[in-house]
């Protein structure tokens, strides 16, 4: 293991210099920005424009006369009994040139409030850089509901789930030594917390509801009683927050509770340790628990409500008054405005099962069941969106190793489709109902956004993966005798390739990996061989198999060369085994030996609302990638199109006039798996080998007239023809079939 000299104040920074060897005159993302060029002669684009707001803001609190309150076991709006007719739209998966067409739809859905999320990692994706602009613009967000007329309820976190990467925690927590301990009073973890809320927090104020804007309650933690019992980290959160946001505030603590038609009765004390866990003091009067809780422990207020999820089967009338009757149990007479603050709408679809789908009537109908008795209900979700660049969380079954990954689609079967269409039973079913509950009347309902198909995109390969690397004198590579985490190298997301050696021997030999997060391809190579050191696949091990490798038996007069591009598909981000680094997390063995003397290669591509830091693309680089691959050039065209070494594709499609620049689709459902750029924008992963999501969205916003670029990065086997469609409506008919639905 190489040390650099130079000091560094972080633990993160100490990790990597005691692993880093040689300066980094490039990097492997900086390389593969320029084949994005190589394909287009055209500058990287700039980053996403901040949407800075025009609204007034209130430099002084409770300067306008509004309040938002709770008493007689209701909320109150100015006086005036309310009902919370809510909706989840989350800003961070929707193109910002979008947020309004979102936002009208849902107002015309019937919504009288939208509740988002706020994603951490989004805004914080390294140790104290922030980010607020483009996607991560939350102040616009939220102004931009206010200009609609539009409530909110904010949900801050740290910890949202929300099938979002890690739960919203930063990936860089891993490289940190020790690793805080998450959703505790921990002193480490609370000062990233401070640090963070500290950032975020004062945003808020003026978009407060008492002080002119938009925010009626806020959050704190999410479905903490579940997973938790540390009542003083609640405690400290409270605290945090009361003293950015003053005490006036309603907030809730938010804990899951599922009704599935069962009798009420049944589990209660389960039901009672769940609410115990996760509430903030006893009986007091203004923190709701919705499935949870808004309250105000400082000024002796607390409010228990329960959150009341509807799925599966029909919601009861007496159930909901039995959860009612639960609810009250923990509050202070008068506290108890019934809230389901996560009334699912459909569901979330991993890889390889079948897409989620829920009866429009039947949701609808349950609705109904929770507005004609005055509750209150926020539907999750109004407007899935897109899990767009690496940030798609995942979830476990019965142990780790059982690891499922969401789509990059965030559908989610909700009223207001991924594209933003309204066109569907569902949202006519659920639109009908609200319209019978809801003070004022509904506004029209906006048409769907045109979509178009721009033909067949055909592509070229430009450079095989490998072959970006430079094996013998690499300036960009960590070198440890064990094998080291995605996360200690110094990146968050993407990919990690592991480099060895290891003497033949007659029969071939045997690979495993105990612990791997998530999915590694091995290859293997002879450098005295005929093919000039190609490397062949040899297979994939994937996490939830934990399967092992037979490496043939290959004639080699020096040592075989060992491959094993690892891919981070994404952190679990609910449930006990939340804890989710990524890479090789053990030894790696061959034939039950275990191999030292490895070499790690980051590749961490860019994601969401990140662009490269480097500076723009000269001659002398472009002449630098035009000789990593020209010493390849006659292998690369002389490899078969059918090859599963990974590579990296690029082509071109043109748009005639501005006015035809409108949402597509990109189907891929004779590729097999990888990352795709449009116009340098991470859309997200395509797996149809996998399925059922056979096509990625592509919003409007993302292309221009003109000629519109591709960049694909194939990991296993492109189409033959190397062709891609575009398309004008969804796809999730791919892959296998035979998978049942993941049920959390």
């Amino acid at each position: 293991m190489r040390i650099q000299s130079k000091k560094s104040s972080s633990a993160a920074s100490k990790l990597l210099a005691m692993a880093k060897k040689g300066s980094s005159k490039t990097t492997i993302f900086f390389i593969f920005v320029s084949f994005i060029l190589f394909c287009a002669f055209l500058p990287v684009f700039a980053p996403l424009p901040s949407l800075h707001s025009h609204s007034t803001r209130h430099s002084h609190r409770n300067s306008v006369n509004r309040k938002f309150e709770i008493e007689s076991d209701r909320f109150w709006r100015d006086g005036e009994p309310f009902q919370i007719i809510g909706g989840d739209v989350h800003y961070f998966r929707v193109h910002p040139e979008y947020w309004e067409d979102r936002l009208l739809k849902a107002k015309a859905l019937g919504l009288n409030t939208i509740q988002t999320y706020v994603p951490w990692n989004l805004h914080e994706p390294a140790p104290g850089k922030f980010v607020f602009e483009g996607f991560a613009n939350i102040e616009a967000f939220l102004n931009l509901c206010h200009k609609l007329g539009l409530l909110v309820m904010i949900r801050p976190g740290p910890y949202i789930c929300g099938e979002w990467d890690w739960g919203g925690f930063p990936g860089w927590f891993y490289s940190m030594n020790p690793t805080p301990k998450l959703r505790s009073s921990d002193p480490t973890y609370l000062q990233l917390v401070e640090r963070w809320w500290g950032n975020l927090l004062p945003k808020f104020v003026p978009l407060l509801y008492d002080n002119g804007g938009p925010i009626i309650m806020v959050q704190i933690e999410n479905e903490f009683g579940s997973y938790g019992d540390d009542q003083a980290y609640l405690h400290h959160l409270v605290t945090l927050a009361r003293g950015h946001l003053g005490h006036d505030v309603i907030f809730m603590i938010s804990r899951r509770y599922i009704i599935n038609n069962l009798n009420f009765n049944a589990n209660k004390d389960a039901k009672k340790m769940v609410i115990r866990n996760g509430q903030i003091g006893q009986r007091r009067e203004n923190i709701v628990k919705e499935e949870d809780v808004v309250g105000e422990p400082k000024s002796g207020k607390e409010v228990n409500t329960l959150q009341m999820e509807a799925r599966g089967k029909a919601l009861r009338k007496d159930l909901f008054v039995g959860m009612l009757s639960f609810q009250k149990e923990f509050n202070a007479p008068g506290k108890s405005p019934p809230l389901s603050a996560e009334f699912y709408t459909g569901w979330l679809t991993h890889w390889g099962e079948k897409i989620a789908m829920t009866d429009a009537d039947f949701t609808a109908a349950a609705l109904e069941k929770i507005l004609q008795k005055n509750g209150s209900a926020v539907l999750y979700m109004a407007h899935g969106g897109t899990n767009f660049g690496f940030y798609s969380g995942a979830n476990t079954g019965v142990d780790e190793a059982d690891y499922k990954p969401d789509l990059t689609s965030y559908d989610y079967d909700a009223p207001i489709r991924e594209s933003g269409d309204v066109d569907n039973s569902k949202f006519n079913a659920i639109r009908r109902v609200i319209a019978r509950y809801s003070s004022v009347p509904l506004p029209p309902v906006p048409s769907n956004n045109e979509k178009a198909r721009y033909g067949a995109i055909h592509m070229q390969r430009k450079a095989f993966l490998f072959d970006m690397f430079d094996f013998t004198n690499a300036t960009n590579v960590f070198e440890s005798e064990t094998p080291m985490s995605m996360e200690y190298v110094g990146q968050s997301f993407g990919f990690v390739l592991y480099f060895t050696e290891y003497k033949a021997k007659r029969g071939g030999r045997i690979l495993s990996i105990p612990k791997l997060h998530d999915r590694a391809q091995v290859f293997i190579s002879c450098p005295a061989g005929k093919n000039g050191a190609r490397p062949t696949y040899v297979g994939t091990i994937e996490r939830w198999f934990n399967n092992k490798l037979s490496l043939p038996d290959v004639k080699c007069h020096s040592n075989i060369t060992l491959f094993i591009l690892v891919e981070n598909m994404g952190r679990i981000n609910y449930g006990a085994f939340i804890f989710d680094r990524k890479g090789i997390l053990s030894s790696v063995y061959l034939d039950g030996e275990n191999v030292k003397g490895w070499k790690m290669f980051p590749v961490p591509l860019h994601n969401l609302n990140e662009m490269s830091t480097y500076n723009p693309i000269t001659q002398t680089s472009y002449s630098a990638l035009s000789e990593i691959t020209s010493s390849r050039k006659k292998l690369i065209y002389e490899h078969e199109n059918t090859s599963e070494e990974p590579a990296i594709y690029c082509g071109h499609f043109s748009i005639d006039k501005s006015s035809q620049v409108m949402d597509t689709f990109i189907s891929f459902s004779n590729w097999g798996k990888g990352i795709v750029f449009v116009n340098d924008f991470n859309i997200g992963r395509y797996w149809p080998l996998r399925g059922p999501q056979c096509n990625l969205y592509v919003p409007a916003p993302l292309l221009k007239e003109g000629d519109n670029i591709l960049v694909i990065l194939e990991l296993e086997s492109p189409d033959p023809d190397l062709v891609v469609h575009t398309m004008d409506e969804p796809d999730f008919t791919c892959g296998s079939t035979g998978m049942s639905l993941h049920q959390l």
